[in-house]
């Protein structure tokens, strides 16, 4: 049942996409009929110097800037930091590279409104992955402090079909792209997987239907890295990959990498 759920939920924010206007890069942006995130976008919000850098939120493949993501936003703003999300890439769905590239902007546009001198990020599915590009092809290590992943596609996913089928690369540039050895995810893992000053958390979920498996969204060990599983914490949390942002044990996996210095503690506690 769960998979049938994360299934027709996906479908649903496809179907969502398909009249969406073109932008000049050539990769549209979705109509969106929701909004924002709860908290989310007040252009007026200044960074505090306890919450020094605002935070942006990257959604998944077919998803948008408010879908799945009110719980994990009113978390941040309750806790005092200033929150931004931004559609791109066609509910995700265009090259990843482009995709990075209208991150980029965006990163560039809330860095002038708050006056801030570095953002993090939080991303779900394709969005805690597709940053990691701009990271390191596109200079946003100066400008990135910490990256939280929920259920990033760092490593691609086996659920993908054939990745060189034209259909597949036609209707969803990055689904092909996503998939598990595609030359887009061997080139963005080639050598250091985590570079710049940034640090970088991934919490995953054993129940994770889309990243299979799942520990693939892990990156390589390091001094600014976590990973972790929100069941060896919360082992009852039945949270898969498309509610992953609800969950409440992954959002206090959140908070607690974007609340100290680097990325998440490993040996932090949520409450279950």
């Amino acid at each position: 049942m769960r998979r049938v759920l994360g299934a027709l939920s996906v479908l649903l924010l496809a179907v969502l996409g398909l009249a969406a206007p073109a932008t000049a890069d050539g990769v549209p942006l979705p109509g969106n009929p929701f909004g924002d995130p709860t908290g989310a976008n007040d252009w007026s919000c200044k960074p505090s110097a306890e919450r020094p850098e605002p935070v942006v939120v990257v959604h998944g493949t077919f998803g948008d800037r408010k879908s799945l993501l009110d719980d994990l936003s009113s978390a941040m703003v309750d806790e005092g930091f200033c929150v931004f999300s931004l559609d791109y890439g066609n509910r995700g769905t265009g090259d990843i590279r482009t995709s990075a590239r209208q991150l980029k902007r965006f990163v560039t546009t809330v860095l002038d409104a708050t006056g801030a001198a570095r953002v993090s990020m939080v991303g779900h599915s394709q969005g805690g992955m597709m940053p990691r590009y701009y990271i390191k092809f596109l200079g946003g290590a100066a400008y990135v402090d910490d990256l939280v992943g929920l259920s990033p596609s760092n490593h691609g996913t086996t659920v993908v079909g054939d990745p060189s089928n034209p259909l597949t690369g036609a209707l969803c540039p990055a689904c092909s792209q996503q998939a598990a050895g595609s030359p887009f995810l061997t080139r963005l893992n080639r050598g250091d997987e985590t570079p710049g000053d940034v640090s970088y958390t991934q919490v995953t979920t054993r129940y994770d239907e889309v990243v299979v498996p799942y520990t693939s969204a892990y990156l390589a060990a390091g001094p600014r890295t976590t990973n972790v599983t929100i069941q060896d914490s919360c082992p009852t949390d039945p949270a898969e990959h498309v509610f992953i942002p609800m969950s409440r044990t992954a959002i206090q996996w959140v908070l607690d990498a974007l609340e100290r210095p680097g990325p998440a503690d490993p040996d932090f506690q949520p409450t279950c």
